[in-house]
């Protein structure tokens, strides 16, 4: 009876040292979680199959509804999954066989000729310190079988790409794609590279490397505003930091703020750019729950918002109709649960 009574209590104890650590966890993230009102998600995506983190949004020419929202799912076997807008999985515009794809976006009207101008998705895999170039929506890889970055690094450490935004400069159309990475230097941590096409097919050409990095995390985040051709970048536990796009304008650091208003890390932005001049940078602040905006006009704090989402990594912004379910614009978030959140941008309440 008593050998009875201690196996009780070693199994007692033992689910203790399993069960307390949890419940402490749980505990200290439950203070962590925003008290503010939740707004729910009016489509919720199917499920992944590893880890979500970044999407884009590609919105059709002629018919919304028929726009596609990509989205990164980051491991070895990882992809690039397409949903519709009802958050099914499009099988047949996704990517897979992707070695760890952190973070994509689209630009649109790249000159693959003299006379075919066609829309883009690039995106960053890791694994094989490269960046990745697919026309869209028809998913023809265009970069045969991809461009190497920060091929000037000796150490492999500083070659592993994470964050990519795209920019296509109004003095001459050309796009370039600026990318970040998961460690590095503390100045000239982003580099910039020009996509140009001729007759021997599609390449990229570096051009140069800018932007200072704190050395307390990473940045990955990155978002650049076409309209007032500024690059936002975030150094994740210091500030939101701001620089030229176009690189004839220089590679001073104009701004660094927000900083204050984050938990722990700064993640993933959004710029939602409105024909009435307004704009707004939302970005979330991951560990919290909610997503901080800000003013594209003067960088000032505006609000913040609880979307529901856990760990939110990258987000995306259109603000056109996408039909009667986003009549008002679409923002899409990375939520930690293998799936992807979508929301009439009214719901967010910028305008």
């Amino acid at each position: 009876m008593l050998l009875g009574k201690k196996r009780i209590q070693s199994k007692f104890t033992t689910m203790k040292k399993l069960i307390y650590p949890l419940l402490i966890m749980l505990f200290v993230t439950g203070c962590k979680q925003s008290s503010l009102p939740i707004i729910e998600p009016d489509v919720i995506t199917e499920f992944t199959l590893n880890d979500t983190d970044d999407p884009a949004i590609w919105v059709h020419p002629t018919v919304p509804e028929k726009s596609i929202v990509f989205g990164t799912d980051k491991e070895t076997n990882g992809a690039i999954y397409a949903f519709d807008l009802e958050g099914k999985i499009i099988e047949d515009k996704t990517i897979r066989n992707i070695e760890r794809p952190n973070n994509v976006d689209i630009e649109y009207g790249f000159q693959l000729n003299d006379s075919t101008l066609i829309d883009i998705m690039v995106f960053t895999e890791r694994e094989k310190q490269q960046i990745r170039m697919f026309s869209v929506p028809d998913m023809k890889p265009l970069d045969g079988g991809g461009f190497s970055v920060f091929e000037d690094e000796k150490d492999i450490e500083n070659r592993l790409p994470m964050g990519i935004s795209l920019y296509k400069s109004p003095k001459d159309s050309v796009v370039y794609a600026i990318v970040s990475r998961k460690s590095g230097p503390k100045e000239g941590y982003l580099y910039q590279y020009a996509l140009q096409s001729d007759s021997l097919g599609v390449r990229s050409k570096f051009i140069r490397k800018f932007g200072s990095f704190s050395g307390i995390k990473e940045i990955e985040a990155l978002a650049v505003d076409d309209k007032n051709g500024y690059v936002y970048a975030s150094d994740e536990g210091v500030c939101i930091k701001k620089y030229y796009a176009e690189p004839s304008m220089g590679n001073a650091e104009i701004a660094c703020f927000g900083g204050e208003y984050f938990l722990e890390d700064i993640e993933g932005i959004a710029i939602a750019t409105y024909p009435n001049g307004n704009g707004y940078l939302i970005v979330s602040n991951q560990q919290k729950g909610e997503f901080n905006i800000f003013s594209t006009k003067d960088d000032s704090f505006l609000k913040a918002v609880n979307l529901s989402t856990l760990e939110t990594d990258g987000c995306e912004v259109v603000t056109v109709a996408l039909g009667a379910k986003f009549s008002n614009g679409l923002f899409v978030a990375m939520n930690d649960e293998k799936n992807f959140y979508f929301y009439d941008l009214k719901k967010l309440g910028l305008e």
